[in-house]
């Protein structure tokens, strides 16, 4: 079918819409250089459940996804250098060195969910000898063997540790962070747990490791993590300019939301994070309709339906 010729440029072009879309043909949603979208995760099992949910629609969607495991300062400056298109596991104020880092490299999305908790905790026999305050760890500096188990390197949670250390804050002067990744440190806990020896680690909520082990969060350590067990946000970064650039992954980005039910469902399950996600939705699919409100399909249709036929749910 031979298009019609108009001499504003407008209506021409218009016309070869019209033809397209009457032909079956569709108009992508996006520009090609937005079809694969990159994610980072620096290997914890809360964000591993929000990549596994924004990777599930997208793929839906007809979007090719990737999750890269990097730690948290690698993950931002490969957002500054556009290397990874967004981060769901921006912890605040834990991460606020990096916020102020990168201002003007990265952009904020959204905050994606509320309510967590992230501080030192101890197993509850510790707690119940009495270890129920920051303060209250140098008192039992030998059961401890003067060490706090922290999660990977460079994170700005040990930073503070080892700043609460250097300034002899609580009597820790000689303690020692032990720096490891989040699946490392839960297996020193679970060994600890098992023989009912003292250790002191960084814990947050949402996060298996509440159902796992009976487990008391510190008070006393407002200065370092925050007011209410360090109560925190966690927000949704991306690289700079790509809510403009990807319009519709960033409508998508901005209308993801969860909740710590939520969370805790996902992670809780055996299943790998895309497919606990997959079946969370499954059993929820209420959620959609809000979290893919003014969002299509990368080929231009309307994901609601698109990704509910996809996930089997019509």
């Amino acid at each position: 079918m031979k298009a019609l010729t108009f001499t504003k440029n407008g209506i021409k072009i218009a016309s070869i819409a019209s033809l397209l879309i009457g032909s079956g043909l569709t108009l992508s949603a996006e520009p090609e250089q937005c079809k694969k979208v990159t994610f980072s995760d620096p290997g914890w099992t809360d964000i591993g459940a929000t990549n596994g949910v924004a990777t599930t629609l997208l793929n839906a969607m007809g979007y090719d996804t990737q999750v890269y495991l990097l730690s948290v300062p690698v993950g931002f400056e490969s957002l500054k250098n556009g290397k990874i298109d967004a981060f769901m596991g921006n912890w605040m104020p834990a991460q606020s060195a990096f916020i102020d880092k990168y201002k003007g490299d990265i952009d904020v999305i959204r905050t994606n969910l509320e309510g967590v908790k992230f501080t030192l905790a101890v197993p509850s026999y510790a707690f119940n000898k009495g270890v129920k305050d920051f303060a209250d760890l140098s008192k039992f500096s030998k059961e401890f063997r003067q060490r706090i188990y922290g999660i990977g390197a460079g994170a700005p949670a040990n930073q503070k540790l080892q700043s609460m250390i250097d300034t002899n804050d609580f009597n820790l002067k000689g303690w020692k962070v032990v720096e490891s990744g989040e699946q490392a440190m839960l297996s020193q806990v679970a060994r600890s747990v098992k023989r009912d020896n003292f250790i002191v680690f960084l814990a947050w909520e949402p996060h298996p490791m509440n159902v796992n082990f009976d487990l008391k969060y510190l008070s006393g350590g407002d200065k370092y993590f925050g007011p209410n067990y360090g109560g925190a946000t966690i927000h949704t970064v991306t690289r700079k300019g790509y809510k403009e650039e990807c319009q519709n992954v960033g409508t998508l980005l901005s209308n993801l939301e969860f909740g710590l039910t939520m969370e805790n469902e996902i992670i809780a399950s055996e299943e790998k994070p895309e497919q606990a996600a997959e079946s969370w939705i499954k059993k929820h699919p209420e959620v959609l309709e809000k979290w893919l409100q003014g969002v299509t399909t990368y080929a231009g249709q309307p994901a609601l339906p698109a990704v509910k036929k996809q996930l089997g749910l019509m």
